[in-house]
């Protein structure tokens, strides 16, 4: 399947333009899917189970992903009529690097020049400990709820830190949920980038007011990740999905799915660093120390860390860092797959 479209002043001899095909059947990632994710699902079928269908077409897609024969559009340039072929995309928010980047550059791109005003902005980031990653992994509604009991405590913090109550004075925010960590494991986490202030309420002459409040520090963040454990488990008790006693907390059968379907053993192993399937399945995925996944002014040292919990802060642009607004942007709106990260080892192994 093809279809037609026209490129304006696309001339490359004008040296305006270069167009390079992307091809991602040289990458290693599209060879180690290729070749790996057929025996994966047979060997999931012979032990009488499935993958989901949504999983199923994230990988289908993913192999579709920039390959011509599975359909392209063909475009010729206005001025010199040389024609390009651009294959289809398939536009998936799994792994595909391809896609994601463009929808990271998209959506930092409208994050920057469409939604934050000229204001300072830094990054809030909260993790949770394994039992709620395997609980917001399976019920993504209860994530969402979740959420907004983060997102009313921290605002609730700039209010009050700026001299205000939630009557007369906003904050805002912009929260991506990610679902992976750098060594590809399930860790869902909460980036927000809330404005480092507040609006009060209009003046005499019709204008609302921004108030600016120092960035949080880590004596700030334990009081306010204590108060957010503490709600967040209120919250599950009473959705009957947490048990608490004097010194532990776990998730009620009901939180819990049956064991034997394939993706909460997926899902569980890769939480708590195993690996899945295969000769070596439950053991302990080797890891190596790594550069920051940051930037190094990326990963100050300003956390508050409670009951497996850990939100950190401290990372800031200014009203005037546009560039760096733009790079926290990308940052928290990243595909969950770097190939520049990802190798093969002398022996074969992925690393």
């Amino acid at each position: 399947m093809s279809t037609i479209g026209k490129a304006r002043n696309a001339c490359e001899t004008s040296g305006a333009f270069l167009y390079q095909r992307h091809r991602p059947e040289k990458t290693l990632l599209y060879q180690l899917v290729s070749k790996h994710y057929p025996v994966f699902r047979q060997q999931l079928a012979e032990e009488g189970r499935m993958l989901p269908g949504y999983v199923q077409r994230e990988f289908e897609d993913y192999l579709k992903c920039g390959r011509l024969e599975h359909g392209f559009l063909r475009v010729r340039c206005e001025n010199c009529h040389e024609e390009r072929l651009v294959a289809f995309s398939c536009n998936r928010r799994g792994f595909c690097p391809s896609c994601g980047t463009r929808r990271m550059a998209e959506s930092a791109a409208l994050l920057v020049d469409e939604i934050f005003p000229h204001q300072p902005v830094p990054q809030w980031v909260l993790s949770f400990p394994f039992l709620l990653r395997f609980l917001f992994a399976s019920r993504p509604v209860i994530t969402g709820q979740v959420l907004g009991i983060v997102n009313r405590v921290i605002a609730t913090h700039l209010v009050k830190k700026a001299g205000y109550s939630k009557k007369t004075a906003r904050t805002g925010a912009v929260t991506l949920i990610q679902r992976f960590g750098s060594a590809l494991n399930l860790n869902i986490h909460f980036h927000m980038l809330f404005l480092d202030g507040v609006y009060v309420d209009a003046d005499v002459e019709g204008g609302a007011r921004f108030r600016w409040v120092r960035s949080p520090t880590s004596q700030e963040l334990t009081p306010l990740a204590q108060t957010i454990a503490r709600r967040v488990g209120r919250y599950l008790e009473r959705q009957g999905l947490l048990e608490r006693d004097a010194q532990n907390s776990y998730l009620t059968s009901d939180a819990v799915p049956v064991p034997g379907g394939p993706m909460d053993e997926l899902l569980g192993h890769s939480i708590t660093y195993r690996i899945a399937v295969g000769p070596q399945a439950g053991r302990k995925v080797f890891t190596l120390q790594t550069l920051p996944a940051g930037e190094p002014d990326e990963c100050a040292d300003t956390a508050g860390k409670v009951s497996g919990s850990s939100l950190h802060g401290g990372v800031a642009a200014r009203a005037d860092e546009h560039q760096k607004l733009a790079r926290l942007c990308r940052y928290i709106s990243r595909p969950a797959v770097s190939e520049k990260r990802l190798s093969l080892t002398s022996n074969g192994n992925i690393r």
